[in-house]
């Protein structure tokens, strides 16, 4: 269960570092400002919102915290569509980033139900 939640950490890690490069190609814009500091902020909130559930002091805690990743990754979802949409960004890593983010929703999804449960 530890290497899983290494494993995810990671994953997670790497998000907010694909996040960051992003929001970095973004257009000197007003626009293009302005999303990729909205994007900045929940992207990279993810992966310290899964570090902070996981020193949880409760399951309920845990799972509260894992509520505000989801809230997060649906979030960024959002902006980076938003991103590919308006086309404000021609970076080709669009496509692979939103897979990702699907990925990870996933799977904070499935520990979510796991955790409701009652189950480790």
């Amino acid at each position: 269960m530890e290497e899983k939640a290494n494993q995810l950490s990671e994953r997670l890690l790497d998000y907010g570092v694909k996040i960051v490069k992003l929001t970095m190609k973004l257009h000197k814009t007003d626009p293009g400002r302005h999303i990729a500091g909205q994007l900045l902020r929940c992207g990279t909130s993810v992966g310290a919102n899964y570090e902070e559930a996981c020193g949880a002091q409760s399951r309920a805690d845990f799972i509260h915290k894992l509520q505000i990743v989801m809230k997060e990754i649906r979030e960024s979802m959002y902006w980076i569509k938003l991103i590919k949409r308006s086309e404000i960004s021609e970076s080709k890593e669009l496509d692979k980033l939103i897979d990702e983010t699907k990925q990870i929703s996933s799977i904070v999804a499935k520990s979510l139900i796991t955790a409701k449960r009652g189950n480790k």
